[in-house]
């Protein structure tokens, strides 16, 4: 699954990107359909962390976002995703494949893409207003699955305890 892309930082930011969804889907692999749509944290006001089927349409959305902000940013006229819930972890595995295309095909797209910015001024301001580079982005969606991996984990310790 992991396959080392041999195209420097671009290579290594898809690579984990890659291992993050992998892991990710491990995460989720026995969720039972009553255990993804169970609301669990009934304190949030946050409707994308009720429940694990609400938190990974929000990694999905959001990883579709970040593609959207990066290809607004190089000039292209494009719309923002919805989100879309799903009522099966097979249905979530491939969103979250779908998603990492998107990703490839960014790259692909734009092989001469520069990632890295250090000049503030030419940074993009995503539309929750902060400021990042290309690099500085992926980064975010990398870890962004990694919390909400983390997340997940602690939601089913609840369900299953």
């Amino acid at each position: 699954m992991i396959k080392y892309r041999d195209n420097g930082a671009k290579g290594a930011l898809l690579d984990e990107y890659e291992r993050a969804i992998a892991d990710l889907k491990n995460t989720i692999s026995d969720i039972t359909t009553e255990e993804l749509v169970k609301k669990v944290d009934h304190e949030t006001k946050d409707i994308a962390c009720v429940s694990i089927q609400t938190i990974i349409a929000h990694v999905i959305r959001a990883g579709q976002t970040y593609v959207v902000e990066i290809r607004k940013h190089l000039g292209e006229d494009i719309d923002y995703t919805q989100y879309i819930h799903h009522e099966s972890i097979m249905e979530y595995s491939e969103a979250l494949d779908k998603m990492f295309k998107w990703n490839v095909k960014l790259i692909e797209d734009y092989p001469n893409l520069k990632i890295e910015e250090n000049n503030n001024d030419k940074k993009m301001t995503v539309r929750w207003g902060q400021s990042f580079d290309i690099e500085q982005l992926l980064e975010h969606a990398i870890v962004h699955i990694l919390r909400h991996r983390r997340q997940i984990e602690r939601f089913l310790i609840k369900l299953r305890n």
